[in-house]
C-alpha cells in the first residue's frame, strides 16, 4: 500500500501543472518550479512572464533545461504504458485466470475454473468472442432503433419549428394589418369630425347672422329711445313755463 502511494506521489512530481501530463522537454524557472518548455512558452505568450504556480514575475524569459526530469519523465511514461498493457488483459479476481467465458445466467465474465465451480452449476456459458457478437447484435439493434427514433424526433422538431415560425409570421402580418386598419379608421373619423365641425359653424353663422342684425336694429332703436327719454327728462326739469311750452310746441311739430 505504501509502495502504491509512493508511486502515485512520484508520478505527481513528474507531471506538468499546465498540461497535466508527464514532462516533455522540461525546463526550470528561477523560482524552482518546472514545466514543459512548450507549455510555459505558450502561457507567456498570453500573459506576463510569471510562474503559473507561485505567480512570481520575471523580467526576462530564462528557461533552464532540467536533464534529470527528462530521464525520470520518460521512464514514468514507459511504466505507465506497460501498466496499461497489463491492465488490458482481464483476469479473474478469484482465480487470477484469464477471463474466457461469459455466463449468460449471471451476465458476467468468468474463467474456466469458475465454470466448473458450484457457484455456476447448471448455468449457460458462451465463449467470449461469441458472446461479444451476440450482444453486439443486440446493441446494434438498439442503436438502429434509436437512430430511427432520433430521425423521427428530428423531423418532428423541424415541423414544430416551421409551425412556430409560421405562427410568428402570421402574428406579425396580423399586427401590421390591425395597425393599418386602425390608421384608416382614425383618418376617417378625423375627416368626419372636421366636416361636422365645419357644418356646425356654417349652421351657426346662418342662424346667428339675422339674429345679430336684429340685435343691431334693437340696439339702434334703444339708443333712439334713450335719446328721446333724455330730451323729455330735460324738458321736465325745465322750470321756466314759457320756455317749456315753446319746446313742447316745437317737439309736437317735429
Amino acid at each position: 500500500m505504501a509502495s502504491r502511494e509512493q508511486e502515485e506521489s512520484l508520478s505527481e512530481d513528474l507531471i506538468c501543472s499546465i498540461c497535466l501530463d508527464f514532462f516533455t522537454d522540461p525546463v526550470s524557472l528561477e523560482c524552482g518550479h518546472n514545466f514543459c518548455r512548450s507549455c510555459i512558452t505558450q502561457c507567456w505568450e498570453k500573459e506576463i512572464n510569471s510562474c503559473p504556480e507561485c505567480r512570481q514575475e520575471f523580467p526576462e524569459k530564462n528557461l533552464r533545461a532540467n536533464r534529470i526530469l527528462v530521464n525520470l519523465s520518460e521512464k514514468a511514461r514507459k511504466l505507465k504504458l506497460n501498466g496499461k498493457e497489463k491492465e488490458s488483459k482481464l483476469h479473474c479476481e478469484e482465480h487470477q485466470e484469464e477471463l474466457k467465458l461469459f455466463c449468460e445466467t449471471d451476465k458476467k465474465l468468468i474463467c474456466l475454473i469458475c465454470r466448473d465451480s458450484r457457484k455456476h452449476k447448471s448455468h449457460n456459458f458462451l465463449p467470449m468472442v461469441e458472446a461479444v457478437e451476440i450482444y453486439k447484435d443486440g446493441v446494434k439493434s438498439s442503436f438502429d432503433s434509436l437512430t430511427e427514433k432520433k430521425s423521427t424526433v428530428l423531423e418532428m422538431e423541424q415541423q414544430q419549428k416551421q409551425k412556430i415560425s409560421q405562427i410568428r409570421k402570421q402574428s406579425v402580418s396580423l399586427q401590421s394589418h390591425i395597425t393599418s386598419e386602425f390608421t384608416k379608421m382614425h383618418q376617417i373619423l378625423t375627416e368626419k369630425e372636421q366636416r361636422f365641425i365645419r357644418d356646425l359653424r356654417e349652421e351657426e353663422e346662418k342662424i346667428l347672422k339675422p339674429m345679430e342684425e336684429n340685435l343691431c336694429e334693437i340696439q339702434e332703436n334703444l339708443n333712439s329711445i334713450q335719446e328721446k327719454l333724455s330730451k323729455l327728462e330735460n324738458q321736465l326739469e325745465q322750470k321756466d313755463g314759457v320756455r317749456f311750452l315753446k319746446e313742447e310746441a316745437s317737439r309736437k311739430r317735429r
